[in-house]
């Protein structure tokens, strides 16, 4: 008698609302996105995410194996999405690559406005949570902030091509000081609700790339 070769069954009942299980993923882990980008991740239980997305608590464990391992799902949508976002405007080859930074920094000030300053960054968010996160997620952060920083290091390598900063300036150093400045001026910027430390931020880190 021949055994079945399929893949057993993953623990968990699927979800009430009739919707396809590649849907249903995705939409809680966009809702753990705008959560988490708000609220963080120890702050928000499982029953929050999944009232908003109309699915029972059983239903999850039929995407996830727990919590942890749906949260280190949700930083890499968030990282693809934010990397997209860099891509766009520290890519745009037809703006002088100052400009792109100044753009990238307008755009995350009209995002923070939009929602009332009430969501940042999540991979900032989560720093603040270290203590109570797994090696796992701290691995995660740690390679978000690395792309991160290859993207501004190649506009920053760009803008030295063109002779519009100082052939000795360290872009990769300064890569890494643009986000971690940058991620003090968006904790403030939530603080304040004001967008003004996003754009003090801007113009001191491109003064010290141009003195």
């Amino acid at each position: 008698m021949l055994k079945n070769s399929q893949n057993p069954p993953r623990r968990g009942r699927p979800p009430k609302v009739a919707r396809s299980n590649a849907d249903t993923k995705a939409l809680l882990i966009a809702t753990g996105v705008e959560t988490l980008t708000e609220f963080g991740f120890s702050a928000t239980g499982l029953d929050t995410i999944l009232k908003k997305v109309g699915v029972p608590k059983g239903s999850f464990y039929h995407y996830f194996n727990n919590k942890d391992a749906y949260g280190l799902a949700v930083i890499d949508a968030y990282n693809d999405y934010f990397v997209a976002k860099l891509i766009r405007y520290l890519g745009a080859s037809d703006i002088p690559p100052l400009e792109r930074i100044i753009n990238f920094t307008q755009s995350a000030a009209r995002g923070m406005q939009k929602y009332d300053f009430s969501r940042g960054c999540l991979v900032g968010n989560l720093n603040q949570e270290l203590n109570h996160l797994s090696d796992d997620f701290k691995n995660k952060l740690l390679t978000s902030y690395e792309i991160w920083q290859q993207h501004v290091q190649v506009c920053l390598a760009q803008a030295q091509q063109e002779r519009v900063i100082a052939a000795n300036v360290n872009t990769t150093q300064m890569s890494e000081f643009f986000w971690i400045g940058w991620e003090g001026a968006v904790m403030r910027a939530k603080l304040t609700k004001n967008t003004q430390p996003l754009i003090l931020y801007t113009e001191m880190f491109l003064r010290a790339l141009l003195r």
